[in-house]
C-alpha cells in the first residue's frame, strides 16, 4: 500500500468488540473507509472482534471514528 504521508496525515487504530462478525461490519467499515479515501486495513480477529488501522486527513479519520462510535447498522 503506497501513499505519501504528510504532516496532515493522522492514524486511527482500534479494536471493536461486540456483535461485529457475521453482520457485515468489517465489509461496511472497509467500504466506508474507502469512500473517505482512507488507507490501511480492517480485519476480523480470532477472538471475534474487528481490528482497524486507518490513516488519512484528520477530518476524514475523525468522520470514520465518529461512524465507528455511532453503533453502525447490524453491529451491537
Amino acid at each position: 500500500m503506497g501513499y505519501e504521508v504528510t504532516d496532515a496525515t493522522v492514524a486511527l487504530t482500534g479494536l471493536i468488540r461486540g456483535r461485529v462478525q457475521g453482520v457485515f461490519f468489517r465489509a461496511e467499515t472497509l467500504a466506508r473507509a474507502r469512500k473517505l479515501g482512507l488507507k490501511g486495513w480492517v480485519k476480523n480477529t480470532r477472538e471475534g472482534d474487528v481490528a482497524v488501522l486507518l490513516a488519512g486527513p484528520e477530518e476524514d479519520v475523525r468522520s470514520m471514528q465518529n461512524w465507528l462510535r455511532s453503533d453502525p447498522p447490524l453491529a451491537q
